[in-house]
């Protein structure tokens, strides 16, 4: 299957864009359908797609470097620090990650007083197969000199860090350094030695998907837990902290924690809520949507409340990065405004759109008051020899329409001013002959590199072209004198 590229006027694109950073500037989001619009009209390259090996093909509209009028393509991002942060209009540097608006636009703080935009990597590991682990010693040898090599790689093809799973260890010896994160695990590690917790596609799962937040011992469990954060505080190429991954925050968490059993904590803890806010436990049937409203955030507020005094009180210095929402929590109001009293920055796993939603990604922001950072997605590519069964992304035909999709998904990202970066999952494919691994991750093309280690070099390529401008790109859809 071919990639079709179609012209359209380049004038009417600019006007277009002029009249979106209008709006943008008065405070009037564009919304999903006009931005498709704007992407129509543009020279647009068209990209075939699906959601599952048996699906039909369809045919996206998506917008790449090359089809932006008047982008001065031949020039890349020029003086970045060692954190990937843009040396000169500078700010106060504290030695450590931070957040700041200016102008209109949220940015990372680098320790140096830079800033920062963050173009990371998820799950930089060597895998844990037996062919993975074959390829290790065929192509590296030992870890170490894997490591060096691939921060080396990440860095050629402009990223700038690691996403949660990563090989931190590693990570922190490799030469260059790194940019990274750490994915604590603070619930499903307690769920764990608790008992309850089962195995889901991608998470962890709880009893009628109803966290733990209420047990009294998960408090103490979160200070204890915490304590081995101390070694990562004085790190200035430390981003921050994941507390958790995609837990389950429902909609009717209220009805949900009532059918538990009434020796549960978590029972007793909304009973108690009801006892406080109506005087009496009423049946489900009486429960109001203001209450479940009520109720869930409650909930998040008892659970971000908690992990964050523990992260806080051990390392001060570094940002706390949210619980990587996704799915349907992506569309609950309480929920993003309880975690918004906690988080420095909302970790969001953002899959089923072709093009990021911009109101959507609005939403966000002014549910919480604070950016956000794109900590999933990706697509599968059909030319690598695996099925694709498994995962979220979507497919397309080949490693150049991946890097066409990165492209489109990622120009987006930077011209919506509330986004301070994106983590691309994965570095390395499924392994469909590694049985340990969760459903969500045995047999899909995912990674920038194979289980050989070899990279996905016409994938890679497209993502070189866009990080290595993601500062002009972003002078570009603001006008330089925005970011001054």
């Amino acid at each position: 299957m071919k990639t079709v590229t179609r012209y359209f006027c380049p004038a009417l694109v600019h006007q277009t864009v002029i009249l979106a950073a209008a709006w943008s500037l008065i405070g009037i989001v564009v919304s999903q359908s006009s931005y498709s619009q704007m992407v129509d009209a543009s020279r647009s390259v068209i990209v075939k797609a699906r959601v599952k090996p048996d699906k039909p093909w369809k045919e996206y509209p998506t917008r790449t470097i090359s089809t932006l009028p008047d982008f001065p393509f031949a020039a890349t991002d020029q003086n970045l620090d060692i954190y990937g942060g843009k040396i000169g209009q500078g700010t106060e540097a504290t030695g450590f990650f931070y957040t700041k608006i200016i102008g209109d636009r949220w940015w990372l703080i680098d320790p140096l007083g830079n800033r920062c935009y963050n173009r990371s990597v998820v799950s930089v590991t060597v895998g844990t197969s037996p062919n993975a682990s074959k390829a290790l010693m065929t192509r590296f040898g030992k870890k170490n000199i894997w490591a060096d090599s691939t921060a080396r790689l990440l860095k050629e093809y402009g990223f700038n860090g690691t996403g949660a799973w990563s090989d931190v260890a590693a990570i922190k010896e490799s030469n260059p350094r790194l940019v990274y994160t750490v994915l604590c695990s603070f619930m499903s590690s307690y769920g764990k030695r608790r008992g309850g917790t089962y195995m889901q596609p991608g998470h962890t799962g709880y009893p009628n998907d109803c966290i733990f937040a209420f047990d009294p011992g998960f408090e103490s469990f979160c200070d204890w837990y915490a304590q081995k954060l101390s070694e990562n505080k004085n790190d200035p190429f430390l981003l921050g902290y994941f507390s958790d991954n995609e837990m389950p925050f429902p909609e009717d968490a209220l009805d949900r924690y009532l059918r538990l059993k009434t020796s549960d904590p978590g029972y007793q803890a909304t009973e108690k809520w009801l006892k406080e806010r109506r005087g009496s436990v009423l049946d489900t049937v009486s429960i109001t949507d203001e209450e479940r409203s009520a109720f869930l955030e409650f909930v998040a507020e008892r659970y971000f409340g908690t992990v964050a005094r523990a992260i806080k009180k051990y390392d001060p210095n570094h940002l706390f990065i949210g619980a990587r929402f996704y799915g349907y929590t992506l569309k609950l109001k309480p929920l993003f405004v309880a975690a918004g009293r906690f988080l420095d920055v909302v970790s969001i796993n953002y899959y089923d759109k072709w093009t990021p939603d911009l109101n959507q990604m609005q939403q966000w922001v002014d549910w919480t008051g604070k950016p956000i950072l794109i900590t999933e997605w990706y697509v599968k590519g059909a030319d690598a020899g695996l099925p694709n069964k498994t995962g979220a992304g979507w497919i397309v035909p080949t490693q150049n329409d991946r890097g066409l999709f990165y492209q489109n998904y990622t120009l987006a990202l930077l011209q919506f001013k509330g986004c301070v970066g994106w983590h691309w999952f994965k570095y390395m494919d499924n392994d469909p002959e590694d049985k340990k691994v969760d459903p969500s991750n045995n047999d899909s093309n995912k990674g920038i590199v194979n289980i050989r280690f070899e990279p996905y070099l016409p994938l890679m390529e497209r993502m070189k072209e866009l990080n290595q401008r993601v500062y002009r790109m972003i002078d570009y859809f603001d006008g330089p004198v925005a970011n001054k």
